[in-house]
């Protein structure tokens, strides 16, 4: 179900909430290092860097049927695992420790850590652009879950 205009109410709804529309540029060539990476810089600009974002997401854009494990957990819990090797989440520590302090919390990792994931989970919005037309958003969503339990549907008809 094309020319609803599921992505231009996406990009409004974006723009009232003062959020920066942002969507993955698909190629014969991404793959899942690409949408890690994409992921990776939405959450350095919203965790470390406190803006707002709305990723815009489309059935389209999904070329490789693991894209949706991250969205899941994108979707369910603000934590994507084995999103940062290990030397990125000590340089994200260490961006946000002057934040962690001034809100009077504790300087500690674990603190630090949980306060950059608050922060991504209150700037990072997901617009999911699918099509409820035949039958593959329905496996999608007994798949993942998190597509229909961690969302607001509007539906168009």
């Amino acid at each position: 179900m094309g020319g609803s205009g599921k992505q231009s109410l996406s990009r409004l709804s974006a723009f009232i909430c003062q959020c920066k529309p942002e969507s993955i540029v698909i190629s014969s060539s991404y793959g899942i290092n690409d949408l890690k990476a994409n992921l990776q810089t939405y959450y350095q600009r919203t965790g470390v860097k406190d803006e707002g974002i709305m990723f815009l997401f489309t059935e389209g854009q999904i070329t490789n049927e693991r894209f949706l494990v991250f969205i899941n957990d994108l979707l369910s819990s603000g934590e994507i695992s084995d999103l940062f090797p290990a030397e990125d989440v000590e340089q994200i520590v260490n961006n946000v420790r002057s934040a962690v302090k001034g809100e009077g919390l504790v300087d500690n990792k674990d603190n630090c850590w949980k306060f950059f994931i608050d922060r991504v989970k209150k700037n990072l919005h997901m617009a999911l652009c699918f099509s409820p037309v035949g039958d593959a958003f329905r496996n999608r969503a007994r798949k993942f879950p998190a597509l229909i339990n961690c969302t607001v549907i509007d539906w168009f008809t």
